[in-house]
């Protein structure tokens, strides 16, 4: 339908500015919102999205521009996306051009959405042929990735390589690759334990939108729940949404989901896509050719127009928060998408995030609870070794070092978890005290031992590791502390035998390479694996049966109020990769602090004792989620800068005059410098959400009227996660 006579279309454009832009689209009468359109801006051209019309009664003729063009060949974006974008936006006070620049995929085309729906698999000509194709062969690419995920749509096999579509039409006619027939047989899921099956028929009471918080501990079988309530919504022909928190997860979980549904039609979406094929995804997607979308927080966004359910596995995860650029969570977005579509959502987590705790035990959630372990899996025995009393040489205790060499004598499995990567975290000298610094960020640089080169891992700067100190001359310098290289030096050296695996982000290049290591552990062609928290979540590995935990201490007194409860979740998480296939798993801790109310939380496995004394404590407080902040940020070539601005934004906000909020003082961040800019933050909070939202919006009118100092930039972040 046609707006009326003399309305003006609103664009969305990728700008810091809070508003939609007006322009003529008289010219264009096959314009619709949702169109990629093209408009003139300053003196540039830029595309940008049609939102909607208004009408053009209080505004200068002379002053508005013509539409140049429209994009014809793309689909446009619906309504139900645009409600998002918008809510996204206003909730979190974006800039509404940037959240739907971020937010859109690709231009897509019917053309390419149509290449992005046929499946294909390895066929048993095609495993056999693998080991005799040369190392660097795109077949044999393509045929691993297909081995490894079950089947992949076309779209994704061409994201792999430039050269892919030709290689696949070739192993199509030699036989090595196939389509994924619709008659292929599923594969049936486990028989579901008690409290699965009670879990299950909850989700399944009411269609409408509710929220449930599926709490399990690691193992139990959360996924198996995810996969009954997804296959009542293919049968039903409605479409999932399946949400995890980093693309280290999605390999597993889409082998397993392909294996499980090889009728239904399986999209992956995250960010190290290409563009073509993250266009294809959404095509398929937004077209309701796709039965089931797999993707991270970018997902959260695509048009699924068949939408039966939502799960967000991992829920706690802080990876579903957008921390730069536009500020988000994707875990309230798909609650606040499941409300506005009125469909169920699952919120799973052995570990969950306390503000969704909270919603459990006021009954805003449905608390569906995993007790046990599936199967005859139980959890591990989790014990504590006091390094006041048991030194530790090169970072590990004799009674560790037991543990691993009994593992290794039993044919068994073992992984050291320490979340900090490199070789040493300073690199000093013990004559003058001098120690390697990045000059662009309030941080040591990093020992990287296996390079020889000092990393910041804040910025990504690197230099060559000096002979001798800088400032005196000694050329004994050392590496102080520990990273993943140390220890994977020291158990090498303790045992040479042990064929041994480091995992980190230094240490995994590229899907396919990660996806590698992963059945490296899981084949048991390794016997000690070294990690960060990259093997902390969601993985299953069967043969592990000792986790040994370093390095815990160092977030126990954090200034960050979150910091307890982060550590308690990585550990309890880390912990459930042990003992997963029925033998029995032991988790061995390191600490200096045995006593501590966390650890013994932890060797209880109590989760729930831990957490209410966390909420009881951030009660007291009036901090999240008995509270709510809004933290204004901002950065600049010197402190001053930023900090005079926020001071005149603190000023601008008291004089508002808000009852029941409280303005704090403007104070450095805890890394003052960072890639060369200096920064400082201003936290504003209240015990109700009603204060700050009548707060939130007048005061950012005033901010966006400030005369910026040159080079100076800030953000506001609603409900951040860090403060």
């Amino acid at each position: 339908m046609r707006p009326p006579s003399g309305s003006l279309l609103q664009v969305a454009l990728a700008r810091p500015i809070p508003t939609l832009f007006d322009y003529d689209a008289s010219a264009f009468p096959q314009v619709e919102p949702g169109c990629r359109v093209r408009v003139p801006f300053g003196r540039s051209e830029v595309w940008g999205i049609a939102w909607g019309w208004r009408a053009d009664a209080d505004l200068d003729p002379a002053r508005i521009k013509p539409l140049l063009a429209v994009d014809t060949r793309s689909v446009p974006l619906p309504a139900s996306w645009r409600a998002l974008v918008d809510f996204v936006a206003h909730y979190y006070q974006q800039p509404i051009g940037e959240v739907a620049a971020m937010a859109a995929p690709p231009a897509i085309s019917a053309t390419r959405a149509q290449r992005a729906v046929r499946r294909l698999r390895a066929t048993d000509a095609g495993r056999a042929a693998l080991d005799a194709l040369p190392a660097r062969d795109v077949g044999r690419k393509l045929i691993t990735a297909l081995i490894s995920a079950g089947s992949l749509n076309e779209g994704e096999l061409r994201a792999l390589s430039a050269r892919a579509g030709a290689v696949m039409q070739t192993l199509l006619e030699r036989g090595l690759i196939e389509i994924a027939l619709a008659d292929a047989p599923a594969e049936g899921g486990h028989a579901l334990g008690t409290d699965q099956a009670s879990a299950l028929a909850a989700l399944l009471e009411r269609p409408g939108y509710a929220v449930s918080l599926l709490h399990g501990v690691t193992g139990s079988g959360k996924t198996e729940v995810y996969l009954r309530l997804i296959e009542t919504q293919i049968a039903a022909g409605r479409q999932s949404l399946l949400l995890v928190p980093e693309i280290a997860l999605t390999p597993q979980l889409q082998a397993r989901v392909a294996v499980r549904f090889p009728r239904a039609c399986l999209h992956v979406m995250h960010s190290e896509m290409s563009d073509g094929a993250r266009a294809m995804a959404w095509a398929a997607a937004q077209s309701g050719e796709a039965d089931i979308v797999l993707g991270t927080r970018l997902a959260v966004f695509v048009p699924l127009p068949r939408l039966g359910c939502i799960v967000l596995d991992e829920e706690h995860d802080a990876s579903f928060r957008q921390t730069e650029g536009v500020r988000y969570s994707a875990r309230d977005v798909a609650i606040w998408r499941a409300r506005a579509e009125n469909v169920p959502i699952v919120l799973g987590s052995a570990t969950p995030s306390l503000e969704s705790l909270r919603h459990a035990i006021d009954g805003r959630y449905r608390w569906l609870r995993l007790t046990t372990r599936a199967g005859e899996a139980s959890l591990p025995t989790v014990k504590l070794i006091d390094t006041r009393v048991q030194r530790a040489e090169e970072g590990l205790s004799t009674p560790m070092l037991k543990a691993i060499e009994q593992r290794l004598e039993r044919g068994e499995q073992s992984l050291l978890f320490i979340n900090r990567r490199g070789y040493a975290p300073v690199l000093s000298c013990p004559a003058c005290g001098w120690a390697a610094s990045c000059t662009q960020c309030s941080a040591h640089l990093v020992l990287h031992a296996v390079d020889r080169r000092l990393r910041c891992h804040h910025c990504g700067a690197e230099g060559p590791v000096p002979r001798a100190c800088p400032t005196c001359g000694n050329q004994d310098i050392q590496g102080y502390g520990r990273g993943t290289q140390r220890l994977e030096e020291t158990l090498a050296s303790r045992f040479p035998a042990a064929r041994l695996l480091r995992i980190d982000r230094d240490n995994v290049r590229g899907r396919e390479h990660w996806q590698q290591q992963l059945d490296l552990i899981r084949s048991g062609a390794v016997d000690l694996v070294v990690g960060t928290q990259l093997l902390a979540k969601g993985h299953d590995f069967p043969g592990i049966t000792l986790v040994g935990v370093v390095g815990a201490d160092a977030s126990l007194h954090a200034a960050d109020f979150r910091a307890q409860e982060r550590l308690f979740a990585q550990l309890m998480q880390v912990g459930g990769r042990a003992g997963r296939a029925g033998t029995a798993g032991e988790v061995l801790i390191q600490t200096a602090q045995p006593d501590h109310p966390l650890f013994a939380a932890l060797r209880a496995h109590d989760f729930d004792g831990f957490a209410r004394s966390q909420l009881a404590e951030r009660a007291q407080l009036g901090l999240p989620p008995h509270g709510f902040q809004i933290m204004l940020s901002a950065d600049a070539p010197e402190l001053a800068l930023a900090t005079e601005f926020l001071a005149a934004a603190r000023r601008a906000a008291l004089a508002l005059d808000v009852g029941g909020v409280r303005v704090y003082d403007v104070v450095p961040m805890r890394m003052v410098r960072r890639a060369g800019r200096e920064r400082a933050q201003l936290v504003v909070e209240s015990r109700s959400r009603p204060p700050l939202r009548a707060l939130l919006i007048p005061w950012l009118d005033n901010l966006y009227r400030l005369r910026l100092a040159r080079g100076l930039r800030w953000h506001i972040d609603v409900d951040p996660l860090e403060v």
